[in-house]
């Protein structure tokens, strides 16, 4: 995916109200810019660090400028929770996620479950349905290692559990850990932070959920899904 405008330098002054940042630009002016993260950002949100904005073109939007990037250790990390969905579609309509290759049907949102809606429902003839669910990961305390989650996530744990319920009804379940990110090699559950998910990706797993995890080639004019990394268990 490929950023259709170049991004916007600047330094980070503060992230507020966990969707609002202020950024310092080249200029020295001070704006206020959409941070599309809901997550605790740890280590990705400390003042003076180099961030890459994009500018929208609607002028409806009372703010123009959103977070895409920030420089962590010399290298570019994506921070933006609304683009895995779009690189993985991106990376399923071309083939690139091998595991999932070959399904005729690639659906979005789809209720299912109690109260949830799977990322992606997969068909094909004589296959059965395959249920997709992305998790975006960005953090890392490691070199070369990427974990996930980096706060409490009961959702994650609800979406988790609704896997199981797939497989336990005979179709196939998958979750996807994007890490937006091209430093790290392997991928590990953070248990510490978050011990109830890491309870629910046992059971998941034990039940037949499949994990994969993959990397990303990330530059300021485009970010895409790498290569697969293993997941440590």
């Amino acid at each position: 995916m490929r950023f259709p405008t170049p991004l916007i330098e600047g330094r980070l002054v503060r992230r507020y109200k966990r969707f609002l940042a202020d950024v310092e630009l080249e200029d020295g002016a001070v704006v206020t810019v959409h941070c599309a993260n809901p997550g605790s950002m740890l280590g990705l949100a400390e003042p003076g660090m180099r961030v890459l904005l994009s500018r929208s073109d609607n002028t409806a939007r009372k703010l123009p400028l959103s977070w895409e990037l920030v420089e962590a250790g010399g290298r570019l990390v994506g921070i933006n929770t609304a683009l895995p969905n779009r690189l993985v579609e991106e990376a399923l309509r071309e083939g690139r996620v091998a595991p999932l290759a070959g399904h005729d049907g690639i659906r979005r949102e789809v209720a299912y479950g109690r109260q949830s809606r799977v990322d992606f429902l997969l068909t094909g003839e004589g296959r059965p349905n395959t249920y997709v669910e992305v998790k975006n990961v960005h953090f890392s305390r490691a070199p070369g290692l990427a974990e996930f989650p980096d706060s409490v996530t009961a959702r994650g744990a609800r979406h988790l559990d609704e896997l199981c319920a797939m497989v336990a009804a005979g179709q196939r379940a998958v979750m996807v850990y994007l890490v937006q990110r091209c430093d790290c090699a392997t991928f590990a559950i953070c248990r510490d932070l978050d011990p109830a998910y890491a309870l629910a990706f046992d059971r998941a797993r034990a039940a037949g959920v499949e994990m994969l995890a993959y990397g990303c080639r990330i530059s300021t004019q485009e970010i895409a899904l790498a290569d697969p990394i293993p997941v440590v268990l």
